[in-house]
């Protein structure tokens, strides 16, 4: 987002695109609803909105870890175990973070494909404690898998309890050597067309302002550092080593896996075809 929050491409591109901001679920839901024209959104809307268009090139992505996607679990009987499925077999609940619909489906397929374990799913606001008073597990994303990766420790000291804490990127890297994606742009064509701007245009936009948000990660973790509770230099670590930015041809081949296992374990309706905008 970086042209789209400072000059001097800002103001150019207020001219085109009015900004809202939602969680990824809610992005989802305000294209599917045409309550929105382009969004931010969980990879996995594309199997429940299959008309979508895919900016090409732009992605949230990982190579291996990514932090901002946790499973985290009291241990079993056995609190040595460290690699699931031994350490899992016990979970019977798993809340899931309401803030994105992807996030559950990719733990839904490790559960269920690669652990052979069928806990029951349940949604739950972020909240790690809350989460843990009424599940065996649970998932974060974003912020509150960052804030908890940073409160483990002092967590531990305070409680006197040591949890399992699952990078689930890094999982799914483990178990199928591709790339973990969780979000791209999408639009409606239809919505592009009768904009009257170019398609083209509209994709040159977003990764122009991919790259020149690349171009300034030093400045990026400056401003989110001042916003949240997380230390600079752990900010810049996660923008330059566990984000992958590229929808490459990698990054499209863990997509096409996670499209197939999505549907193969009941957590998808269709492995839609990508179509790009163009």
């Amino acid at each position: 987002m970086w042209s789209f929050d400072h000059e001097p491409d800002r103001s150019r591109l207020s001219q085109r695109y009015l900004l809202s901001s939602d969680t990824p679920a809610e992005c989802a839901t305000k294209l599917a609803s045409r309550a929105a024209d382009i969004g931010l959104v969980p990879v996995s809307a594309l199997a429940f909105t299959p008309s979508l268009a895919v900016i090409p090139g732009c992605a949230i992505a990982s190579k291996d870890r990514v932090r901002s996607i946790l499973l985290v679990a009291r241990p079993g009987d056995d609190p040595l175990a460290s690699a699931p499925p031994d350490s899992l077999s016990h979970v019977r609940r798993v809340a899931l973070d309401t803030a994105s619909r992807t996030s559950a489906v990719y733990t839904r397929i490790l559960f269920q494909r690669f652990w052979q374990i069928e806990p029951a799913f349940v949604p739950h606001p972020p909240d790690l404690e809350a989460m843990l008073q009424t599940a065996d597990a649970a998932l974060l994303i974003g912020d509150p898998a960052l804030f908890a990766l940073e409160d483990r420790e002092a967590r531990q000291r305070r409680t006197g309890e040591r949890l399992l804490y699952l990078d689930l990127a890094h999982e799914w890297h483990t178990l199928t050597g591709t790339v973990w994606v969780s979000a791209f742009w999408a639009a409606r064509p239809g919505a592009i067309e009768a904009s009257r701007t170019p398609p083209a245009q509209v994709v040159d936009d977003f990764q122009h302002s991919r790259d020149q948000g690349l171009a300034h990660i030093d400045a990026l973790a400056d401003e989110w550092s001042a916003r949240i509770a997380v230390p600079r230099e752990t900010i810049r670590t996660y923008l330059t080593e566990n984000i992958w930015y590229l929808l490459d041809e990698p990054a499209l081949a863990g997509l096409e896996l996670f499209y197939r296992y999505g549907v193969e374990c009941g957590a998808l309706p269709l492995a839609p075809t990508i179509r790009f905008l163009h």
